[in-house]
């Protein structure tokens, strides 16, 4: 029977739930607005993975700078993981803003104003053909 996921992908979520726990509660930096951790990517030897956020503010300057924090305390976060991990490596963390959550934001916008537009030019060529 084949396995239904891979040993890194089991690991990834696991990294996945554990950093976001640490950003949530452990760092208090007043840079880093409601980090979110959309995904973990895992080398397949674990030593290094790719962690991909996203923040509560869109503005580019601050972005940059909550990651540039980020970036700064992985050997922080990397000794609070290797307490709470049950792994024989602690992987090297970096992190990386995930653009999809916002993406996907405007793009529901541009569809919902897309069937807006529709349903009035629906209801004003009703108009027309009633007169």
């Amino acid at each position: 029977m084949p396995k239904e996921f891979s040993r890194t992908d089991r690991f990834s979520q696991q990294l996945q739930r554990e950093v976001a726990q640490i950003l949530q509660r452990e760092i208090k930096d007043p840079r880093v607005v409601m980090p979110t951790v959309s995904d973990v990517e895992v080398s397949r030897d674990l030593a290094y993975a790719k962690v991909f956020v996203t923040f509560l503010n869109e503005d580019e300057a601050g972005t940059k700078e909550a990651l540039k924090v980020l970036n700064e305390a992985t050997g922080y976060i990397r000794s609070i993981l290797g307490k709470r991990l049950k792994a024989r490596i602690t992987p090297n963390l970096r992190f990386e803003y995930d653009p999809s959550l916002n993406e996907g934001i405007r793009m529901a916008k541009l569809v919902g104003e897309a069937t807006k537009r529709d349903a009035q030019r629906k209801k004003d060529a009703g108009d027309t053909e009633g007169e």
